[in-house]
């Protein structure tokens, strides 16, 4: 390891406004910075992170047969709703439309919103699919935290618990995170899916040890490596600037002026507002963590590119 880019990293991360830093190499932490004990020893906001780990949880679902694949479609989830809509192609739309945000509903999050979409009506639901659809579904990515909460009604609906009493059961306690989270609800008790959850930093680091590792933990496979496969894949190119969405994941090149764009010049990770990341690099075999308080979310992005990764090549 270059030791004298590694101390620029840090000093990057020191000097912005970020609150936790975590560097995983081969399942060892090699750095670890928190700005103070309190932000080490307290439940973070992850933001929209959340919507990775309700992508875990969909995989598991999968996995456990309360799903039957990622095909299924809203009319045999949300009748009610989608069965009364003026137009037909909203009872279509699938699991796998609303893992890669290409429901195709107008969904101004990233435009007039300003990043913060009105997630808190009686019915966040029926709210989602009242909304007009402006493309074809399965045909554009438009970021949508909408797609992540009908992801949690789903698991909500198929296993019968809430998507926090899922993960607890199928996620969390086998990666020894037992009840030392919180995920806030809305007002029909689901679960937020798009920025519910509340998780200690180093929690969060396993979530991307895990996935480096195909869904096993400690011996136990938690996840199929069948969906950690298909859920990081690049799919949908909207926001150059940060990078390619795959199924609730974002797919970005290491070298951005490199073509190569297989796995040895490749991360994927969970992002979420002002600065929260999840960062999984195989090529590296490197989990980076980060929570903050940015204005600039990618920031942290730039942190790896510049000084992480080339700390860790041979070149």
């Amino acid at each position: 390891m270059n030791m004298e880019l590694m101390s620029k990293f840090m000093k990057a991360v020191e000097k912005a406004k970020i609150k936790s830093c975590l560097v995983l190499k081969e399942g060892t932490i090699i750095h670890e910075y928190y700005k103070s004990n309190k932000i080490r020893d307290n439940l973070q906001r992850i933001n929209s992170c959340t919507k990775s780990i309700i992508s875990i949880l969909i995989g598991i679902a999968i996995d456990k047969g309360f799903i039957p694949s990622v095909d299924v479609t809203m009319e045999h989830y949300f009748p009610d709703i989608v069965n009364h809509q003026a137009d037909p192609r909203k009872k279509d739309i699938t699991i796998e439309q609303l893992l890669t945000m290409s429901v195709g509903l107008d969904w101004p999050e990233f435009g007039e919103w300003n990043y913060m979409p009105p997630m808190f009506t009686h019915d966040v639901v029926k709210f989602v699919f009242d909304r007009e659809l402006v493309d074809d579904p399965g045909k554009r990515m438009n970021y949508n935290s909408g797609c992540s909460h009908v992801l949690s009604a789903i698991l909500t609906r198929t296993t019968g618990m809430k998507t926090s009493e899922f993960a607890e059961q199928y996620l969390f306690k086998p990666l020894g995170i037992d009840g030392d989270y919180r995920w806030f609800e809305d007002a029909k008790g689901i679960s937020y899916g798009s920025d519910g959850l509340r998780l200690h930093p180093y929690n969060l680091a396993k979530f991307g040890q895990l996935y480096l590792q195909d869904g096993i933990w400690k011996g136990k496979r938690i996840v199929s490596a069948e969906w950690i496969k298909k859920s990081t894949e690049p799919c949908l190119l909207t926001y150059e600037y940060i990078g390619h969405y795959a199924s609730h994941w974002w797919v970005a090149k290491l070298d951005t002026n490199d073509d190569d764009f297989s796995l040895n010049n490749r991360m994927y990770f969970a992002m979420g507002r002002n600065g929260q990341f999840i960062i999984i690099i195989p090529s590296l075999q490197t989990v980076v963590v980060f929570t903050s308080t940015l204005d600039n979310t990618i920031k942290p992005l730039e942190f790896v590119r510049e000084f992480l990764v080339k700390s860790m090549s041979n070149e």
